[in-house]
Formats: C-alpha cells, structure tokens, sequence
C-alpha cells in the first residue's frame, strides 16, 4: 500500500531493484542482514528528493534517519545512482526506437549550466567570475535524459567545468557519443580540447539577434532537462554539504522521473 505520492509502485520497484548494489553479507564483504527493506530505503530517498525535507525531519513511520542517509551515502560511494539512471536511461531509449545508451553518430548532446543556490561556498570569487554559490553542471542525451551531472563552486569557469563534464560523459557514453551542442558560454579552447583529447566534436548552437523569446532545439533539451529536475525541491537549492550528494540528489530525481517514463510505456 502505498503512504506517499513518491512511494514505487511494483513495476517501478522492479526495475530499480536488480540495479542496486548486493548487500555486504551476500557480496562476501561481512555484515549483517540489512534491517530495512530496501524499497522502503528508496521511498525514503525519493520522498527526500521530491519534498525537500531534511534528514532528521522524516515522517515517523520511515526508517530511522541515519540508516536511510548512511544506506545513501553508500550506495553513492560505490556509484549506485549512476549506473541506475544509465540502465533506465538505456531501457527508455530502447522502448521508444532510439539506440541504446547514448547517441549514435549524426545525432548530438548538448551541455548546459544551471545555477545553483546562493549558499557562501566560495566566498572570495576572483574578479570577474561568478558569486558565491554553486553551479550545476549537466549534458543530456537528445531526449533529455541526463548522461552526466557536475556540481562546481559557482566561480568556476563553464569552460573549465566543462573538461570535467565531458570526461564523465566519455566514461558513461564510451565511442558512441561523437557530437556535443553547446551554448556560447563553451566557445575558445574547449573545442580543440574536447577533439584532440576525447575526439569529439563540439558545435556551439549561437543565439540569433532577435527581439523576441524563440526555443533553440539543440539547447533546449538541456533547458528542459534542468527544470525536471528543479521541479524537486531539494534539487531548487543546494542543501547538501557534500558536493557529490548533490550531484546525486540530481541523478535520483531524473531517476524518479525517468522510472516513471519507463513503466507507463510498458
């Protein structure tokens, strides 16, 4: 029975399950037997991503607080959070006739920036750059599904972020991504960069001069993709302290979305 709207449903629950890392007693690490069934863990985590809600401000009928946030923080350490969104990312793409995975040659990512709250996390910004807070970081596949999330301190350059990004995006796209879009915030040495170091082509996708709101449909994808994702309120602004549990707080959320996408096509 499901308590809250972010609560799995059972078709939901079983594509998540045989993607999340096998408990330390069966892995041969030791351990006892998790206390808590691990659907309830989820439920947790996706209730904390939807509502914002801190930790210690759980619901009493949930699990207690430290169990969900240290089964979170380690399911992030070993990279849980990727290889979920990447498994469903590739389930949804093969469900609608794309090519599983990421994009085939022809076809494009594009990288974009979103901003990130207002939280001193770099308090003496250079002059010239941003202020303080923290920026996030994304390339999106040309459905809009997420192939990489960076969170950065918001002085950080686009352009500097932008090797970064690109790098994990090889990591998780491997030989098949060959065309990035990009907006003119990534133009100069990024585009030599990126085609002599991982052989891809960068294509900046430049606004027109007009007086007027027109979408551009290379850079929109990402446009789209970011307000997915800051439809979560812990995803609005920066509560995390660790700068990677941010990154993953973006992945569970497009998570959650893209899990929902994948069960109402079967």
């Amino acid at each position: 029975m499901r308590r809250y709207p972010t609560d799995l449903t059972g078709t939901r629950w079983a594509e998540l399950d045989p993607l999340l890392p096998d408990p330390a007693c069966l892995a041969g690490r030791g351990g006892r037997w998790e206390k808590h069934c691990r659907r309830v863990i989820v439920d947790v985590i996706l209730y904390v991503v939807d509502n914002g809600i801190e930790w210690r401000a759980l619901p009493a009928d949930f699990p207690p607080w430290p169990t969900v946030y240290k089964r979170f923080a380690a399911w992030e350490k070993v990279g849980a959070s990727q290889r979920l969104l990447d498994a469903l990312r590739g389930r949804v793409r093969l469900a609608e006739g794309r090519v599983a995975g990421a994009v085939g040659r022809g076809h494009g990512l594009t990288v974009g920036t979103g901003r990130g709250d207002r939280r001193p996390r770099d308090p003496w910004p250079r002059r010239g750059q941003e202020g303080p807070g923290r920026k996030r970081h994304i390339v999106v596949d040309t459905m809009g599904l997420p192939l990489a999330v960076l969170a950065t301190p918001a002085s950080t350059q686009d352009r500097v972020a932008a090797r970064s990004l690109l790098r994990r995006m090889r990591d998780t796209a491997g030989k098949r991504a060959s065309l990035v879009w990009a907006d003119g915030g990534y133009t100069g040495p990024l585009i030599d960069w990126a085609r002599e170091t991982l052989h891809l082509a960068v294509e900046i996708v430049q606004r027109p001069d007009l007086p007027y709101f027109t979408v551009l449909l290379r850079r929109w994808a990402v446009e789209q993709t970011l307000a997915w994702i800051t439809g979560h309120r812990r995803c609005v602004r920066d509560y995390e302290r660790l700068r990677h549990h941010h990154e993953a707080m973006a992945r569970w959320s497009m998570i959650r979305i893209t899990s929902r996408r994948l069960t109402r096509q079967t």
